[in-house]
């Protein structure tokens, strides 16, 4: 069975807590469209029947947009699922870094002791062009400034356009690690939109400090396609090297795009010919070091 520390994964229950993008009447479509199937809990049972056929050694929740005025209560409940089921082994908790409240909100996320980082998606335009995002906002700059002493990292999901802010922001905090997510949102498909992504993925690819996970690159109005995907992949890898990627569900999101097995054994035949170091780098050992996944965890997952 193929081992893995899965990287990006949700666990939310819109029957007990408040989810706009799953509770709301008349939510905006998701990125790859009809997202009513995820309307329902997703909870360690679902997942465990997800990932049965894997070697499961750890896991990262992600936030999962939960009710943004009560960014802390996400992390009460992971940690209530923690107790249950010791998974996830880590989390990334919300924190909207522009708000007046958020140096108290980091903090008490970072009290949280599997607590790594946050995720917020920054104010960012519909297509290429437009105004500066919200990366470039002065107190959105303030707020990401608290990080690196909480001990905290940055998830950074937004539009490839959008990257050469991420640059800047990398540059001046050299020492702040940034963990981009589902490999930058290459969602134009065609070779231009590819090649302008490749651009935009490249830049930020030259900053040491920044990571990046390939997870939800499925397309909308599509099933999982293996050759396009291919794509994606080896050019993320070739970009950062393999001692800078690391692999992610998105579950259940990506459960609208393909199962979960199916979704790792592609990834799996994407780097068949790398070495078996490199292949442990990219399923597990990465995650490991940059999650700061303690190893006796892992090793309890085994048994």
């Amino acid at each position: 069975m193929l081992a893995l520390i899965d990287t990006h994964h949700h666990f939310y229950d819109p029957q007990a807590h408040y989810y706009p993008w799953l509770n709301d009447a008349g939510f905006p479509p998701h990125r790859y469209g009809d997202h009513a199937a995820l309307k329902r809990p997703y909870l360690p049972a679902d997942y465990a029947r997800d990932t049965a056929g894997v070697n499961l050694l750890g896991s990262v929740h992600v936030e999962a947009d939960w009710d943004p005025k009560d960014p802390v209560g996400e992390m009460r409940f992971i940690a209530s699922l923690r107790q249950q089921c010791d998974l996830p082994s880590v989390a990334i908790g919300q924190a909207w870094l522009h708000q007046p409240d958020a140096a108290s909100t980091l903090e008490q996320l970072a009290a949280f002791a599997f607590v790594r980082g946050i995720r917020q998606k920054p104010r960012a335009n519909a297509a290429p062009g437009g105004p500066p995002g919200g990366m470039t906002d002065a107190a959105w700059l303030q707020g990401y400034a608290r990080l690196q002493p909480l001990g905290l990292h940055y998830e950074l999901q937004t539009p490839f356009w959008h990257l050469h802010e991420a640059v800047r922001v990398a540059t001046d905090f050299p020492d702040t690690r940034i963990v981009i997510n589902h490999a930058g949102m290459p969602s134009d498909r065609s070779e231009e939109g590819l090649r302008a992504w490749r651009t935009a993925l490249a830049a930020v690819a030259a900053q040491p400090n920044v990571a990046i996970k390939i997870s939800g690159i499925g397309e909308a109005g599509y099933r999982w396609r293996p050759d396009a995907n291919r794509r994606i992949v080896c050019e993320v890898i070739e970009l950062f090297g393999v001692d800078r990627c690391m692999f992610g569900s998105n579950y259940p999101v990506d459960s609208l795009c393909a199962p979960f097995q199916s979704i790792f054994e592609n990834f799996a035949t994407y780097v068949a010919d790398f070495s078996a170091q490199e292949r442990a780098q990219l399923f597990v050992e990465n995650a490991r070091r940059i999650y700061r996944i303690p190893a006796q965890r892992i090793e309890q997952q085994q048994g």
